[in-house]
């Protein structure tokens, strides 16, 4: 079974910073896109970022300028820097990955468990 594993979320005052990691944990042959959702409380989750295997990024008209995300395919692993964070910017954020286990699995999409960024005023 493939599990995401996200770190980096915490406690942090406006216009200071956070890096979100998430790595699978156990084998899988291959991953493509990547991405950060985020849910405020009361709201819907919503797309933050995405990126593909090749590099290309997504981003929320919210976090443009502000977040990066980024990833390492030789550790299967996917960031997201967020800087000058905003109050509003206070969410569980959640990674997800299209995996495929085998080279004959059909793609599957997992899900973290998901970290939470507060952004205090």
């Amino acid at each position: 079974q493939v599990q995401l594993v996200e770190s980096g979320g915490g406690l942090v005052q406006a216009g200071g910073s956070l890096r979100l990691s998430c790595a699978p944990s156990g084998w899988l042959f291959n991953i493509n896109t990547m991405a950060w959702y985020r849910q405020a409380p009361g709201k819907q989750r919503e797309l933050v970022a995405s990126i593909t295997r090749g590099g290309t990024t997504n981003y929320t008209d919210s976090v443009k300028g502000r977040f990066t995300i980024s990833r390492d395919n030789a550790k299967n692993t996917v960031y997201l820097q967020m800087n000058s964070l905003k109050p509003e910017d206070t969410a569980i954020y959640y990674c997800t990955a299209d995996v495929r286990r085998y080279s004959l699995s059909a793609w599957t999409n997992y899900w973290g468990q998901g970290t939470q960024v507060t952004v205090s005023s």
